[in-house]
């Protein structure tokens, strides 16, 4: 990316899309993808199916915290060495503001802090008609990978 950007290498929506959400894992069985790739943010989308939805129609929160973590993680992913470091997720809360039954959520996360050995990021998640649904805060973890 260009000097203006906090991400450390290029990177794409198609990249992350084949590379990052993949079958067999949780992200890519409840339909998230990403969207939009800024500067300084990411931006993922998930639909509000079957897959996501609780028991009474409504989104379920944990898909909520799912969607937060995805897009932060990837984002975050790529803030770093990603050939001596790698992150985990380590701590992640999230405020249910509004409920949704149908259509698409969008989760846009942006740092809040990029340190050495931490991250923690705020996303934002809304409905498609731009109402905010959810608030969320999530730390990441930086650690070297072992050789």
């Amino acid at each position: 990316m260009n000097d203006s950007s906090i991400f450390t290498v290029p990177v794409t929506i198609e990249d992350i899309n084949t590379t990052q959400i993949i079958d067999g894992q949780m992200a890519k069985h409840i339909g998230i993808e990403m969207t939009e790739i800024g500067p300084d943010y990411m931006v993922a989308k998930m639909p509000v199916d079957h897959r996501t939805i609780q028991r009474i129609g409504i989104m379920h929160g944990g898909a909520s915290l799912a969607l937060a973590e995805t897009v932060g993680s990837i984002a975050a992913s790529y803030c770093i060495d990603r050939e001596n470091f790698f992150i985990v997720g380590q701590e992640i809360n999230a405020n249910h503001i509004r409920s949704v039954r149908e259509g698409f959520v969008h989760a846009k996360a942006t740092p809040l802090h990029l340190g050495k050995s931490s991250h923690v990021w705020d996303i934002r998640i809304t409905s498609d008609e731009g109402k905010l649904v959810c608030v969320s805060r999530f730390t990441v973890a930086i650690l070297k990978k072992r050789t």
